[in-house]
């Protein structure tokens, strides 16, 4: 049996799974693990360097790669919001951890996120994907994952981390 004492953040660029999961980190004494920066360091560039090198398609694959060989034990793990597009990357995270979806609606989004494109967000129909579109596309799949969910529309970082440590407590 692989060890669960993971906790794995999913959601929308913008959620809060960076900002939010270091605090849950503090509140749960568990370690932070940001899968955005394993992907930088693995790569030695930038997200948005990496779609633009590969394109939408190549990103997931060496995200789905990187997320795949996660081996963290009593970490808070932080996604990035295009996760959900590796099957493989998200059984495994099942394996070792709760998979956390944190949802948002998505006005609450359209007022964190402002320009998708300097976000290094993942369009898989190219930049004329609207940030509507892209929420759409995603909700199904976040929701097809996700073992708890936790509403963080309208909560502080802080109040949204005690919300999720207590979901999963």
């Amino acid at each position: 049996m692989a060890d669960k004492s993971n906790i794995v953040l999913i959601g929308m660029p913008g959620a809060g799974k960076s900002t939010l999961g270091i605090v849950l980190a503090k509140i749960l004494n568990k370690d932070f693990v940001d899968a955005d920066l394993l992907i930088q360091n693995q790569s030695d560039k930038t997200l948005q360097k990496i779609i633009d090198a590969l394109g939408p398609e190549g990103f997931i694959e060496v995200e789905n790669a990187v997320l795949s060989g996660i081996s963290a034990t009593n970490s808070v793990i932080s996604t990035g919001g295009s996760a959900i597009y590796s099957d493989e990357a998200m059984k495994h995270l099942a394996e070792i951890g709760t998979i956390v979806y944190l949802q948002i609606s998505y006005d609450s989004l359209k007022t964190r996120l402002g320009d998708l494109q300097e976000r290094g967000v993942v369009l898989k129909n190219g930049v004329s994907m609207s940030l509507h579109d892209l929420y759409d596309e995603r909700k199904p799949l976040y929701e097809k994952y996700a073992q708890i969910t936790v509403n963080v529309d309208d909560l502080t970082i802080t109040a949204a981390a005690r919300k999720v440590a207590s979901a999963v407590e």
